[in-house]
């Protein structure tokens, strides 16, 4: 079943309640989960409108309700709904009027793989539709905030489009001594420029044009009562409903910087308790996160939040509550000392970062901090008042790749320490398992890496040719939390992508040797046909490490059989035949797998010496057709002039067996042979 696939809300139009059943069946087995209703008359339809719905499917015709009344409802509703008409029969006019009248397809009845590619489709253009519409409203909104911002921001704000003002701010207005903007419409920002200094001006202006990023420029302001002051404008690129523009803005130079850096201390500081506030303490995150990961310079981040702090905000009231998270900033600041960055980082929430890693003597300092708050005694307005802490504890260290990712941990640890005088540090284990249990199956990967949890199993290739070797092609598995498969293409596709395909290669030959070297002490003349991605056929390192993993072992060579896929093996030819010389000397033996698909396969052939090539599987469909058993048979031919054996997968009945005896191949493998199996004991014997 397909993770991460949101649930299908489903509106199905069909008289038969067991066909509309089998329609919902459809989809469940293609792995969506379903919430359905059968719409029953028009009325049933009218008031199911009142909620959201993902897709209405409707039979060629109903008794209850015309599916053109139907569509009719979804339009008069204005809801985004698609549609899709079951037609009987592959009638192109009915199709047309399908479409014609509010379809957004129609599928001939029957075609069931048909009309659950399209639904697929319509689903994912009706999301595309709604992530556009939030989109939309959110950029009005964030337009709209800009625009107050702008328009409230005690900084002089304009935006200047080929040297004409189109937008300034009212302290813009202010600093230039206007009343009103429609009097700086149409204006030349150079006639606000003190005539001194309009050259350089212009010739900036000029310049900066064909820039990027951000400048500033120093000169002399005009206002409208002939005044002059000294001004220092930061240009920056912008848009203005729609258009590109400059953005300047103007700060008045004045000897003003011990206030400023006044106003700067202020500004990061929380009012409450004088400690650093969120913004300040992340600005001091990053630059800890960066020695981290350059320097070495191991650092960790608490996240310090009080239990039931709601209830003591009810219990004591709001400027109460004020005065004991003034006394426990108090205490914390005790604790960790005047050097150490400590931050009011919410309401009951603070943040403290501290130096060397959590095992390093942070976790000891902060369990000692939770006993001497749960011992102290706060006097609030001549009350006693006792409070616990929770902690959670995470580490910047050099692979932290965000300020945000430590603070996201250690928020998480907190919680699930819970409200109980409690601290968790963060596990990287205990955050895999997280993610995989939500989900994500870049973690489960990792999660089955790191605690070998895949599984491995063997489906036996078959000799039609009296061979004495018991072969057998090794097949991973990867099981989510529920216990349940995750489809091989979905986690390998992750894998790749997360960088991890040559990881998984090492874990599967590795396992793999070890299971097979315990099964041949047993007697057995067995070798492992084993896959290999892209990334480990550009992987110089591979070859070394087979040749120690094979001798630590004592496992001959030529019981293994590597194999590459065609399409990898043409897309990265050139380490492909460097791989299979390599494998010639270990005296181990390649394959190429899925051939027969590229415009000309034996050319890649001529650079590689394999040994066995499998064929694609699509050369097995349909071998009834005496075009499609010409096709193999031309194909097994050239394949045996070469001295190469082959391997014809997913032989799923008797009849083709003669087939295949007759064309002359070498090994046969499918589920009517066997399937998938943890164990390595299918009987070769002849009998068999």
């Amino acid at each position: 079943m397909a993770l991460d696939k949101k649930t299908i809300r489903l509106l199905i139009l069909e008289d038969s309640q067991n066909e509309a059943e089998r329609l919902v069946s459809l989809f469940r087995n293609a792995g969506r989960a379903t919430r359905v209703h059968r719409v029953t008359s028009a009325e049933d339809l009218e008031a199911s409108l009142g909620q959201i719905w993902d897709l209405l499917i409707t039979a060629p015709s109903s008794a209850a309700l015309d599916p053109t009344q139907a569509v009719s409802a979804i339009r008069r509703h204005a809801k985004d709904i698609p549609v899709i008409r079951l037609v009987e029969g592959n009638d192109s006019d009915a199709i047309t009027e399908a479409l014609a009248l509010g379809a957004q397809d129609a599928v001939p009845q029957g075609e069931d793989e048909r009309l659950v590619l399209i639904a697929d489709r319509e689903l994912a253009n009706l999301e595309e539709r709604r992530a556009r519409r939030a989109a939309e409203v959110a950029l009005r909104e964030a337009e709209k905030r800009c625009q107050l911002l702008l328009d409230s921001s005690v900084d002089a704000i304009a935006y200047v489009h080929d040297g004409m003002h189109i937008y300034a701010n009212r302290t813009y207005l202010e600093l230039f001594g206007y009343d009103d903007v429609e009097e700086l419409e149409g204006m030349p920002m150079i006639d606000l420029i003190a005539s001194c200094d309009q050259v350089n001006f212009k010739e900036f202006l000029k310049s900066y044009q064909h820039q990027e990023g951000s400048a500033e420029l120093v000169c002399g302001g005009v206002r409208a009562d002939g005044g002059n002051f000294k001004a220092r404008m930061h240009f920056s690129p912008a848009a203005y409903d729609g258009e590109p523009c400059i953005q300047v803005v103007i700060r008045t130079e004045s000897d003003s910087a011990g206030l400023e850096e006044k106003l700067r201390e202020i500004s990061s500081q929380d009012l409450v308790t004088g400690l650093y506030n969120r913004n300040r303490f992340l600005e001091m995150l990053e630059p800890a996160v960066e020695r981290a990961v350059n320097a070495g310079q191991e650092a960790s981040l608490a996240y310090i939040r009080i239990d039931r702090f709601a209830g003591l905000q009810a219990e004591l009231g709001l400027a109460d509550a004020d005065l004991l998270l003034s006394d426990l900033a108090q205490l914390l600041r005790a604790r960790f000392g005047a050097q150490q960055p400590l931050a009011r980082f919410a309401d009951d929430v603070f943040t403290a970062l501290l130096p060397g890693s959590p095992t390093a003597g942070a976790e000891g300092e902060l369990r000692a901090l939770l006993k001497q708050a749960e011992a102290h005694l706060f006097d609030i307005g001549g009350r006693t008042v006792q409070l616990t802490l929770s902690i959670g504890l995470a580490g910047l260290d050099e692979k932290t790749a965000r300020a945000q990712d430590v603070i996201d941990r250690a928020h998480r640890c907190a919680d699930e320490a819970g409200d109980g005088n409690a601290l968790k540090r963060y596990d990287p284990a205990d955050e895999l398992a997280a993610a995989a249990n939500r989900g994500s199956i870049v973690a489960m990967v990792r999660q089955a890496l790191e605690r070998n949890g895949f599984r491995l199993l063997f489906q036996p290739i078959i000799s039609l040719r009296g061979d004495t070797y018991e072969h057998y092609e090794v097949l991973l598995r990867l099981l989510n939390p529920q216990g349940e498969e995750v489809p091989p293409i979905e986690f390998l596709a992750a894998a790749k992508e997360a960088g991890l395909a040559a990881k998984i290669d090492r874990w599967v030959l590795l396992n793999s040797i070890k299971l097979l070297a315990e099964h041949r002490t047993k007697g057995h003349n067995t070798r492992l046909f084993i896959h290999l991605s892209s990334a480990s056929v550009q992987d110089p390192g591979l070859l070394p490490w087979l040749s120690v993993a094979l001798k630590a072992a004592r496992l001959p060579s030529d019981s293994l059989v590597l194999q590459l896929s065609e399409p990898d093996a043409i897309a990265y030819l050139k380490q492909a035949k460097v791989l299979a010389q390599g494998l010639e000397e270990l005296h181990c033996k390649l394959a190429i797998s899925q051939f027969g698909c590229a415009l000309n396969p034996f050319s890649t052939l001529k650079h590689l010496n394999a040994g066995f090539v499998k064929v694609d599987g699509s050369y097995t469909q349909d071998l009834g057709r005496p075009e499609n058993q010409e096709a193999l048979k031309t194909l097994l031919a050239s394949l045996h002039s070469q001295a190469i054996l082959t391997i014809v997968p997913f032989v799923e009945s008797a009849s083709v067996l003669a087939t295949l005896w007759q064309a002359g191949v070498n090994y046969i493998q499918g589920h009517y042979l066997q399937g998938p199996s943890q164990s390595m004991d299918y009987d070769f014997s002849p009998d068999e």
